[in-house]
């Protein structure tokens, strides 16, 4: 997916299941610098819906953040702890 703005165009880096998520998310990109849309359908919030792809959000970030963008994504995945191994 892309779309046109100033400065190149927007390419979608990843999606999650869930606006919290993609929140979560755009707000660890932006933090680096990172500028980030979160484009999604608007039924998925205004009914809490997470499955059949209404609760899909997609991220995207400039063309020339796009490396940058799924470099930190990345490190996220990897310095991911589930809450069970915590207990």
């Amino acid at each position: 997916m892309t779309a046109r703005v100033e400065g190149g165009d927007l390419i979608q880096i990843y999606s999650v299941a869930g606006i919290l998520t993609a929140e979560v998310l755009k707000g660890k990109l932006e933090s680096v610098g990172i500028p980030v849309l979160l484009s999604y359908e608007s039924l998925g919030p205004v009914m809490g819906l997470t499955v059949n792809g209404l609760g899909e959000v997609r991220i995207l970030v400039p063309a020339n953040f796009v490396e940058d963008a799924r470099q930190v994504i990345f490190d996220l995945e990897e310095n991911y702890v589930p809450d069970e191994e915590w207990s």
